[in-house]
C-alpha cells in the first residue's frame, strides 16, 4: 500500500505523464493481486470472512473467462465484461446471482483503479440486470435427488426415465435433443455422446459413467424387449409401442416426477438444463466449458470463444458436476 501511496505522490510532483505510468502498474502475480485485495475487504471495507470469499469467488469466475479469451484482467474492456456478463445470462445463471457477480467484479476494479493497475474502470457503466426478469426455476441437488427417488424401478418406464433424468441433468440436453439421441451417438468407451443440436449442428457432449449405466440398463432390460417401429430403430429413448418419445412426453414425465417429490417450482426439462449449467458454475466449472457443453451461440462477437481441448473439457464437467462426486 505504501508503495503504491508512493507512487501516486510521484505522478502528482513530475506531472501527469508520470501519473499515467504509475496507473498502469503491471500484475505480475493475479494472486498475490487477490491476496491484498481480500485484505482489502476485511480490513479497509470490514466485510466478514464470508461475505469477502462471496466476493473472491466471483471475481475467479471472472478471471478464468478473461484468460480463456487471452485477456489480463488489467486490460479488460467494457466490452469484455459485457460479453462475460451475456455468457451468464446464457448459460441459465438467475439475474440475482447475476448482480451479485457484478456487483463483487466492480468493486474488485475499483480496488484496481485505487492501487493503480487500471487508468481506467471499465464497469463503471456496465448495467445490472433486471431483477424482476423472470427465468426458469432452478432444482437443488436435493430436489433431483428427491425426483429420482420418485421413481418406480420396478417398472419398465421407470427404468427408461431414470436414465432419461439423468441424461437431461448430467448433459445438459434440451428436450429435443434428447428425444433425437440415438444409439449410435453414444461412445462409452470414450464417455461421450453426439449431440443435435439446433440448425442441425452436431457437439460432443461428455458423459458421465453414471448416465452410463443407468442408459445400458435401459437398453438391456427393456429397450432389447420392445418391438421398435420403422424409422425408430436406432432412437434411444422409445415409449411402450416402441416409437420414439415424443418432447410432451418428456414434459409429462418430469413434471409428474416433481409433483410426487412435492417439488413446487415451475418445472420442465428445461429446468434440469438450467439446474445442470448453474450447479457447474457454482461447482467452480469453466464458464467457457459450460457454453460449449450447452451448444450456445456467440452472444457478441465469435473471437470471444476459443477452442476447448476436448479432453480438458470431459476432465472439467466430469470433476465439476455433483453427480459425478458421489
Amino acid at each position: 500500500m505504501l508503495r503504491f501511496a508512493q507512487e501516486k505522490h510521484f505522478g502528482t510532483i513530475f506531472g501527469p505523464e508520470m501519473a499515467v505510468l504509475t496507473a498502469m502498474t503491471k500484475i505480475n502475480d493475479i494472486g498475490e493481486v487477490m491476496d491484498r485485495y481480500r485484505v482489502y475487504l476485511t480490513v479497509e471495507k470490514g466485510l466478514s470472512e464470508n461475505t469477502a470469499e462471496g466476493y473472491l469467488a466471483d471475481v475467479h469466475k471472472l478471471l478464468r473467462y478473461l484468460n480463456d479469451a487471452g485477456t489480463g484482467v488489467e486490460h479488460a474492456s467494457r466490452q469484455d465484461l459485457e460479453a462475460f456478463v451475456c455468457t451468464l445470462h446464457d448459460v441459465g445463471i438467475q439475474p440475482r446471482s447475476q448482480a451479485r457477480i457484478i456487483s463483487g467484479i466492480k468493486s474488485f476494479y475499483r480496488y484496481l483503479k485505487i492501487e493503480g493497475y487500471v487508468e481506467q474502470n471499465p464497469t463503471t457503466m456496465l448495467s445490472q440486470p433486471k431483477i424482476g426478469r423472470h427465468l426458469p426455476d432452478v432444482l437443488t441437488l436435493e430436489e433431483i435427488d428427491r425426483m429420482i427417488a420418485c421413481i418406480d424401478m420396478s417398472k419398465p418406464e421407470g427404468i427408461r426415465n431414470r436414465a432419461i433424468v439423468e441424461t437431461l441433468y448430467g448433459c445438459g440436453l434440451r428436450v429435443s435433443e434428447l428425444v433425437d439421441l440415438r444409439i449410435s451417438d453414444i461412445f462409452d468407451d470414450e464417455e461421450y455422446v453426439v449431440v443435435h443440436g439446433k440448425g442441425d449442428k452436431q457437439r460432443l457432449v461428455p458423459i458421465s459413467p453414471v448416465a452410463l449405466e443407468l442408459i445400458g440398463n435401459y437398453v438391456e432390460q427393456v429397450r432389447n424387449y420392445l418391438t421398435v417401429k420403422r424409422g425408430s430403430e436406432d432412437v434411444l429413448f422409445l415409449n411402450r409401442r416402441g416409437s420414439r418419445l415424443s418432447r410432451v412426453m418428456v414434459f409429462y414425465i418430469v413434471k409428474d416426477l416433481c409433483e410426487l417429490a412435492g417439488i413446487r417450482k415451475q418445472v420442465s426439462p428445461h429446468t434440469l438444463r438450467h439446474s445442470f449449467a448453474t450447479h457447474l458454475l457454482e461447482g467452480g466449472a469453466n464458464l467457457r466449458a459450460i457454453q460449449q457443453m450447452l451448444g450456445h451461440e456467440s452472444i457478441t462477437t465469435t473471437e470471444i470463444y476459443v477452442h476447448i481441448d476436448r479432453s480438458l473439457l470431459r476432465d472439467e464437467i466430469l470433476a465439476h458436476h455433483p453427480r459425478n462426486q458421489r
